[in-house]
């Protein structure tokens, strides 16, 4: 019976792959095995000594302590692509919304609801409508900056508006690379992308590296009179750079989905409360795609879509299935397969993967080792978890 810890309200579409007869699901579980959630912060909570995995039902994971978690072997599990559509449909309305001073003429026309006179409303918004005129989408440049799940999405819808479309990743994957339309122009650099684009739409994750992607240097570079669009995380924009921009006319305007007090209220600038994935349907894909990976992981050891282990999978070849990890350094693997071997046990099928420090590895071997030899494995330098499936 495997057991996982739940926080947040996890779609019940998500739960119900877990089957009731191998899983305990849910808040109260004492020494999970694993641990699903959305938004709750583990960060400065301690995590029980029987957690073998963290899945994040989303795609940031900066509420996790990832660092920790792989020193303790714990692998840590995002879903990719699951939300990508409804943060896609999100950023075409921003677009509009940018283009056209459509928020404003709404705003506009809740004002006026002390009028009475039909006729009389009617004359003063075909006065007043001048106010809030703007420019269409197509023939305009759009330069997308990350060309992931997301990014790529937003590219291929960009070219169906009409508009010519700019790219720049210089770590896209080859996956990546097959989703995205062939009209989307690579640029070599984001200063070449900025300095040719009529609106700006960030898709990048926050790490140190996109911390202040856009910053003072950067906007200088940016076209006259662009829009920004910042639906990736708030930590990838320098907001004082950004307040500068927009106060000199460089920028003219910025939509967001991360709002700050230092931006809410100005005339170009539109925010909204961290929507993105907020529909039913990116929520279900979410749960499901986290649920499944779990499983997966508990039940076969396999791992896809981790953000600090490989991806590591093989499937099963018969006997009994013995993963673990360890520092990436030499000779760990090979002290494992021979201490196997002193033991006479034959080794079906292996697969040994790395990433950075880490190493993971599957090795399905013909007889049930030991306690004695999984205590040697466990004790070897180097290693530091291991699991008999």
């Amino acid at each position: 019976m495997f057991k996982i810890r739940t926080y947040n309200a996890i779609s019940p579409l998500g739960l119900a792959r877990f089957p009731a007869e191998h899983y305990r699901v849910g808040p109260d579980v004492a020494d999970p095995d694993a641990i699903l959630l959305r938004s709750h912060k583990l960060h400065g909570e301690p995590l029980p000594a029987t957690v073998l995995a963290v899945a994040r039902a989303g795609a940031g994971v900066n509420n996790i302590p990832v660092e920790a978690c792989t020193e303790r072997g714990i692998v840590v599990f995002n879903t990719p692509g699951a939300n990508a559509n409804a943060v896609k449909e999100l950023v075409a309305a921003a677009l509009f919304l940018s283009a056209r001073d459509i928020f404003g003429g709404m705003s506009y026309v809740q004002s006026l609801g002390h009028l009475r006179d039909a006729a009389e409303l009617s004359r003063l918004v075909e006065k007043e409508k001048k106010r809030f005129a703007g420019s269409e989408l197509a023939g305009k440049t759009l330069g997308v900056v990350g060309l992931g799940a997301i990014g790529s999405l937003v590219a291929n819808l960009a070219l169906d508006l009409g508009m010519e479309v700019l790219g720049y990743d210089p770590a896209i994957s080859v996956e990546a690379a097959w989703r995205l339309s062939s009209r989307v122009r690579k640029m070599d650099s984001l200063t070449a992308l900025l300095a040719q684009s009529d609106y700006v739409t960030l898709h990048v994750p926050a790490t140190a590296a996109t911390r202040h992607l856009i910053n003072r240097e950067t906007l200088a570079q940016i076209k006259p009179g662009a829009k920004l669009l910042n639906f990736a995380r708030e930590e990838v924009v320098d907001v004082e750079a950004l307040i500068e921009a927009l106060d000199n006319g460089r920028l003219g305007g910025y939509v967001s989905d991360f709002p700050r007090p230092e931006l809410i209220g100005r005339r170009n600038v539109l925010l909204m409360p961290h929507i993105g994935a907020s529909t039913r349907e990116a929520e279900e894909n979410c749960a499901v795609m986290a649920a499944e990976q779990l499983i997966d992981f508990l039940e076969n050891g396999n791992i896809r879509n981790s953000v600090n282990f490989p991806p590591t999978a093989m499937a099963r070849a018969g006997g009994h299935r013995l993963t673990f990890s360890n520092a990436n350094v030499p000779k760990v693997l090979s002290n494992v397969l021979a201490l196997l071997s002193a033991s006479n046990n034959n080794v079906i099928d292996l697969v040994n993967k790395s990433r950075d420090a880490i190493a993971y590895n599957i090795v399905d071997v013909e007889e049930r080792p030991s306690e004695e030899t999984l205590a040697r494995i466990r004790a070897t330098e180097g290693v530091i978890r291991v699991r008999l499936l």
